[in-house]
């Protein structure tokens, strides 16, 4: 099994291109379905995650293309016919995301057999959401042996949908169905995440006609036909993040390219709030910080966009253990999402987690240790402390990582850091230290 081993106490200094957003990408792929006309997206990154539903929908009938044209990879997706309306557990489990074809298939064939997502390490994540916005839409669904039988033999209907709370994911799914209903559907109390708005811009590019995306109430007038499209993935916000705060740990200046900051602001006037160097450019961000200037601590709560990303809170969590002062961060989204706080402490960190809070006790400095990534942002907060601490850290588990991002290794190589993937057997001994 793959690691990743740094070697800490480099600055950085370079530029990063920021890739497609993985979180779109997945929703805009599953968007093939709904059109027997090919679907054409640029910007999609490489990832674990956009391979497994490409192997997905490939089982249910989509010609699925990819290439590379400059810079620029492109991913065609062509649904001419669905040749299968089930989805299996054995491709399901591998992420849940891939549970949103649920809707497209129904809503153009009127039937489908999909497997429940299971579990997930960083909370229970139900999908009731889900299924009672395909309910509302007129889809009758039963549930058996772990799979959702949903039927429409005479299409989905339009309706009123509201949320009891904030749903990303069901959001998007009742987009993805209702597109095709007869008649307008209204979603209120919807996500107002960007990539509601990507989502919409691509479904309206095929003839789609869906308003207020981006707004707390979503509007959608069913239209019998969608046709072929070619679309842009948004820039990936959480990589932006991500690679924003590992400049601040590391210190130096890295500029991020590719990027719209905008779409992270929760995210840069807390890191300029702890005393780093944000500066918008025409294309993207810099992000500088005197490495011998010691960060100030500060609060951390997460909540829905446009708040303080849950995605972002890992990796803030490793920038804060060498603050000045105490941190508190609370977690509103997910109930399990602390599990990085224990491989944080082997580093030297001082956190101490109960319930939905942790408190963060800056230290002066982090040593290098075997640590264990127990999910995909988990894992990249190891890799950002990683680079900050005194000798060398191995991350275990990364696969974890390579669902979400794309060439980490060569990305933060090019701006100095002393990072190596050991593939295999390699570097052993450190997991069993």
């Amino acid at each position: 099994m793959d690691r990743i081993a740094i070697t800490g106490g480099q600055t950085l200094h370079g530029e990063i291109p920021i890739s497609g957003a993985k979180n779109s990408a997945i929703k805009l792929m599953a968007a093939s379905l709904l059109t027997d006309e090919p679907l054409r997206l640029t910007n999609i990154p490489r990832l674990a995650d956009t391979r497994f539903l490409a192997q997905l929908l490939r089982r249910l009938g989509v010609v699925v293309t990819e290439w590379q044209e400059g810079a620029e990879q492109i991913t065609v997706l062509h649904a001419a016919e669905i040749t299968s309306a089930f989805a299996p557990y054995d491709l399901v489990r591998q992420m849940r995301a891939s549970f949103n074809v649920l809707g497209p298939l129904v809503a153009r064939t009127g039937h489908a057999k999909v497997s429940l997502p299971g579990g997930c390490s960083i909370g229970a994540r139900p999908v009731d959401l889900h299924l009672k916005a395909l309910e509302a839409l007129g889809a009758h669904i039963d549930l058996h042996e772990g799979y959702v039988y949903a039927q429409a033999a005479r299409g989905l209907k339009g309706a009123e949908i509201e949320f009891p709370f904030v749903s990303v994911g069901a959001t998007e799914h009742a987009m993805l169905a209702a597109v095709l209903a007869k008649g307008t559907t209204v979603l209120k109390n919807a996500a107002r995440e960007p990539e509601m708005d990507d989502l919409a811009q691509c479904l309206n590019a095929m003839g789609a006609k869906v308003e207020g995306a981006g707004t707390s109430v979503i509007t959608i007038t069913g239209v019998p036909k969608l046709h072929g499209a070619t679309h842009a993935v948004i820039p990936d916000r959480i990589e932006m993040g991500t690679y924003a705060i590992a400049a601040a740990m590391a210190g130096g200046e890295v500029r991020l390219t590719r990027a719209r900051p905008e779409l992270i602001g929760a995210v840069t006037d807390k890191l300029i709030e702890a005393g780093v160097s944000v500066t918008p450019t025409d294309d993207g961000v810099i992000v500088g910080r005197d490495p011998n200037v010691r960060l100030k601590a500060v609060n951390i709560e997460t909540a829905p966009y446009p708040g303080f990303p849950t995605d972002c809170q890992a990796q803030f969590m490793a920038l804060m253990t060498t603050a000045r002062g105490e941190s508190l961060f609370k977690e509103t989204i997910f109930e399990n999402r602390f599990m990085h706080a224990p491989e944080l402490n082997r580093l030297g960190a001082v956190i101490a987690v109960a319930g939905g809070e942790a408190v963060v006790l800056g230290v002066d400095k982090l040593r290098g240790a075997p640590v264990m990534a127990t999910d995909l942002r988990a894992s990249v907060s190891l890799v950002i402390a990683g680079l900050a601490a005194e000798g060398r850290t191995v991350v275990n588990r990364v696969y974890h990582l390579d669902r979400g991002f794309e060439r980490l290794e060569e990305k933060l190589s090019a701006c100095g850091a002393k990072i190596e993937r050991l593939k295999g057997g390699e570097g052993e001994e450190e997991e069993a230290a």
